[in-house]
């Protein structure tokens, strides 16, 4: 089916040549016209000539367009992808993650939750709704795929500046339950029928079951998995393994070969699933963030160590457009146009009474059905009381974030960060504040 097709922030080379990959790789897309944007004229026309070049090479019914004019490269646009930073990624990540740390906040990591996802949304869901402003302009029936962290703000700001957006956001931490329930469970993953749901980065498996009997899987994961994240001992069984393969952790690698030992950050992970009874389905560095007793039992030298190696790993890889399917938006898309009603995992969209615990506004993510007339979310009823316990406490923080970036307010700020249970002192966050402004004027100036 020919569509026009924009990707947003193409001129990263690790989410352009992997998003046209995904595309170039479907029957059902042929024919679809790629345009390529970005605000970089450079690494947009190397994304560029290295496209047209694959395509000619082995004659794809695709054509490739690019523009670094936004108006220019919506226009038309019937799926629009965006994955977008500001900035140097790592310095300003930094900057989120260790400055409030000196002023005394104990956050595990700075990209989503705490102090260091406010200051990440602050900074990038601006030019996030300034896309969106102009999608609502010039193409305001196409559909917006997401891939930008803190991905359930900009998600709940988003639908609430722009209630009429199809906007979507898509995570691949999901895919995290094929490598590890097999695994725990004994079964190929196509065996089982699994339901997670919370908010992004923070989100549990509610229920498990053996498609092949009917039978609850849940009591087999609680007396298993323990076993199963808790035989770590040091990192360095992680270091070997790097070293000998020469692998480096990738968001999309397939780890399902790696020794059960080698699996760090899961400290929080094995509280939560042994109090509440429920499997995270990711790491420390990322469901620690929303919680403000994370900090004391965090695998510390885990997410360190993450941290370090992606960090690298970006700095060496050498990306290539590949005709293999890297993430879940092809899919996605494909499923609207030919009507499949195909169940997606996890996607991130407005609650409206999805879950019924917590507030309609607020960007939930749970399975969907896809089909002709888009994402439906599958409604999962009221979340276990304790674990609903733990996704309020992100309610204020998520609803003064938004009102502080759309009204552009400094005194909505501090008190997004005062209602945020990570900080646990009063003393310097006025300062704090203040410090980040200063640090990232460009940026945060806008706040008054």
């Amino acid at each position: 089916m020919e569509k026009n097709i924009v990707l947003i922030g193409a001129g990263s080379a690790q989410f352009g040549y992997g998003t046209i990959g995904d595309i170039l790789q479907s029957k059902v897309l042929a024919g679809s016209c790629i345009m390529l944007h970005d605000i970089n004229p450079d690494t947009l026309a190397v994304t560029e000539q290295n496209a047209r070049q694959f395509i000619a090479e082995h004659n794809l019914p695709f054509t490739i367009k690019a523009s670094t004019n936004r108006p220019e490269a919506l226009k038309g646009a019937d799926f629009i992808v965006t994955s977008i930073e500001v900035g140097n990624r790592f310095e300003l990540w930094e900057q989120d993650w260790r400055i409030p740390q000196q002023y005394g906040v104990q956050q595990v990591y700075g990209e989503n939750g705490g102090p260091g996802g406010l200051f990440h949304s602050l900074r990038i869901i601006p030019p996030i709704l300034e896309i969106c402003a102009d999608v609502m302009k010039y193409c305001p029936e196409a559909y917006v795929f997401n891939f930008s962290n803190p991905m359930s703000r900009i998600c709940t700001t988003v639908t609430r500046a722009f209630p009429a957006l199809k906007f979507i956001g898509l995570c691949h931490e999901i895919g995290s339950l094929r490598n590890f329930l097999p695994r725990i469970l004994g079964v190929p993953y196509e065996e089982l029928e699994v339901r997670a749901a919370g908010l992004n980065h923070f989100s549990c498996v509610l229920s498990a079951k053996y498609l092949k009997n009917g039978q609850d899987a849940y009591p087999d994961i609680r007396a298993k998995a323990p076993q199963f994240f808790g035989n770590m001992p040091s990192l360095d069984s992680i270091h070997k393994y790097f070293k000998e393969t020469g692998q480096w952790p990738d968001k999309d690698e397939d780890f399902s070969d790696m020794p059960i030992e080698a699996w760090p950050e899961r400290r929080v992970f094995q509280v939560v699933l042994e109090k509440f009874g429920l499997m995270p389905i990711t790491s420390d560095s990322h469901f620690g963030e929303y919680i403000q007793w994370a900090y004391d039992i965090t695998d510390h030298r885990g997410i360190l160590d993450f941290y370090r190696f992606y960090k690298g790993f970006l700095s060496q890889i050498q990306p290539k457009i590949e005709l293999k399917l890297s993430e879940r938006v092809v899919p996605i898309i494909e499923g609207i146009l030919t009507d499949s009603g195909y169940l997606e995992e996890a996607v991130n969209i407005p609650n409206h009474g999805l879950i019924d615990n917590l507030p309609a506004w607020i960007a939930v993510e749970v399975p969907a059905i896809v089909d002709k007339n888009g994402i439906h979310g599958i409604p999962m009823g009221d979340l276990p009381r304790g674990y609903a316990g733990l996704l309020m406490n992100q309610v204020a923080v998520h609803d003064m974030t938004a009102e502080a970036i759309l009204h552009k307010s400094k005194a909505m700020a501090l008190q997004a960060l005062l209602v945020d249970p990570i900080v646990n002192n009063y003393k310097g966050i006025d300062e704090l504040l203040d410090t980040m402004i200063t640090y990232q004027e460009r940026w945060l100036g806008y706040l008054k």
